[in-house]
């Protein structure tokens, strides 16, 4: 008799339970459904996207073959030489000392650096080729590509590329380019492309840095000074969004691209209002050109205020210990990978504003790994300090923890750092102490900076509410930001102390980030 009740109820839920499976069998079908035509909607919207680039590549193919035309190369704008400003030395028993008020001094001119813009984008989304599973034996890799790896900065990268069927360039020619620009156009070169832009995404990569990327794919692709290695890396490069140019000297393929800042010491060519720079800057002088645009190419721009992925190669550690203040020091080491691509990054300035050089270096973030070695170390040594305090600190160990030395003796030639780089080179002048004292304010106070540029020197400025400081400062936009001039050697001097023999008269401010 018991077993009746529960034979009861269990009929009585039988309906329910088919009710919920039939419920479950719809749900399923409607996403089976949903999935499908979501499918083959994307596969519409990509086959009319690969139809689309196939066009503008055909008809950038065809403007290829139209006559190249002759261009003679431009000669090298060089920054202009200045006489050296040497490091003023107070000694240990008499520091200056600040003036007993503040004193606004007077600046010529403003320089505005324009804030970066987003990275260049294909002007068509590039569509994965994936390929069908192989249902034949064996199973296993059925759906592997050909891949080439190459190295990159200490990083291991690949790409999708079959070498044994790439293209050929039997000679220069305007059709032969042109031809061989349509054969990489197909489907078959799709994926390598994909790929070149996934290493950019997932590197957090800069502009210079993916093109200094495409050099090394498309060298380990067809091989290195050869024509397909140019015009594989030149396609790549267009297909991503930027500008670019071809060219031929003496029958052998060129690159040129378009920044856009000016770039100092490098050979350029100015075709309609651009200039456009050879990738290797080996030969200027006679090009000829096709100065054919691609639809909605953007220039390359030098901005570097993102963080890059790069191998890491630990370099020796250097310390630097501040002469005054015991517990300020640094000890670090960098990484030979990041420091090897700064060697490589073009000096540039912004629309013909030699002051905008500067604003690049100082804008570049130190990097994580830096930062965890010698942050928490500089925080504690600044805790309880109020500002005025806390920016002496770190300017004294900028004036007295380092090495000065003028860069025509240590490297031949004028050569600003990237804040790292005074961190790791032995010697550093007054533009790297002002670019590495305003990195370390912005980071660690949080207080806005300037740079100051006197002919023949830089120095910096910060603003300063807390702890009344004296002495000069900068007005600018109802703020007062104080000098502070890391080049002032020996024991130091403070906040509020301009080195002298400086022109304020001709002093241009610029802003920083």
């Amino acid at each position: 008799m018991r077993i009746l009740p529960f034979l009861l109820a269990l009929l009585m839920a039988l309906p329910s339970a088919a009710q919920s499976l039939n419920a479950r069998k719809n749900f399923n079908q409607m996403r089976q459904k949903r999935n499908e035509k979501f499918q083959n909607e994307k596969s519409e919207r990509d086959r009319k996207f690969d139809e689309l680039r196939r066009q503008r590549n055909e008809k950038f193919a065809q403007l290829l073959s139209e006559p190249w035309v002759i261009f003679d190369s431009k000669p090298k704008i060089e920054l202009p030489k200045e006489k050296d400003v040497p490091p003023m030395v107070t000694p240990v028993d008499k520091v200056p000392q600040p003036k007993p008020q503040p004193k606004p001094i007077p600046y010529k001119e403003v320089v505005k650096v324009p804030k970066p813009k987003p990275q260049p984008q294909p002007e068509d989304p590039i569509v994965e080729v994936k390929k069908e599973p192989v249902k034949k034996e064996p199973v296993k890799n059925t759906t592997a590509e050909p891949m080439v790896q190459f190295a990159f900065l200490g990083t291991s990268q690949q790409v999708r590329v079959n070498k044994k069927g790439l293209f050929r360039l039997k000679d220069t020619k305007e059709k032969t380019v042109a031809d061989a620009w349509r054969e990489l156009s197909t489907q078959k070169y799709n994926n390598l492309v994909y790929d070149c832009l996934q290493i950019r995404k997932k590197g957090n990569l800069s502009d210079w840095a993916y093109l200094s990327m495409l050099q090394r794919m498309s060298e380990a692709v067809c091989g290195k000074g050869t024509n397909e290695q140019m015009l594989l890396m030149a396609y790549v490069y267009c297909q991503s969004g930027y500008s670019m140019r071809l060219a031929t000297q003496n029958a052998q393929l060129k690159m040129l691209f378009s920044c856009d800042n000016v770039i100092t010491n490098w050979d350029y060519f100015i075709l309609g209002n651009e200039n456009f720079y050879p990738i290797d800057n080996k030969n200027g002088g006679r090009y000829v050109i096709s100065n054919k645009q691609y639809p909605k190419e953007q220039r390359l721009s030098l901005d570097l205020s993102q963080q890059q992925k790069l191998g890491y190669k630990e370099t020796a550690a250097r310390t630097h210990q501040s002469k005054k203040f015991a517990n300020v020091s640094t000890t670090s080491s960098c990484n030979q990978h990041l420091l090897d691509f700064y060697s490589s990054y073009p000096r540039s300035v912004e629309s013909n504003q030699l002051m905008s050089q500067w604003a690049h270096y100082a804008n570049t973030p130190m990097s994580q790994k830096v930062k965890e070695q010698i942050y928490p170390k500089l925080k504690a040594a600044l805790a309880g300090d109020n500002e005025l305090a806390a920016v002496n600190k770190l300017l004294n160990l900028v004036q007295t923890g380092f090495v000065y030395e003028y860069d025509d003796k240590v490297w031949g030639g004028d050569r600003p750092f990237f804040p790292e780089e005074s961190l790791h080179y032995p010697y550093c002048d007054c533009e790297d102490r002002s670019i590495l004292l305003t990195r370390l304010v912005r980071d660690l106070l949080g207080l806005r900076c300037l740079l100051v540029y006197y002919p023949g020197h830089l120095a910096s400025a910060v603003e300063i509410k807390e702890g009344n400081p004296v002495g000069d400062y900068i007005l600018y936009k109802g703020s007062k930001y104080y000098i502070a001039d890391g080049t002032i050697t020996g024991y130091g001097a403070p906040v509020g102390v301009t080195m002298r023999g400086m022109d304020n008269n001709a002093a241009k401010v610029i802003l920083l980030e």
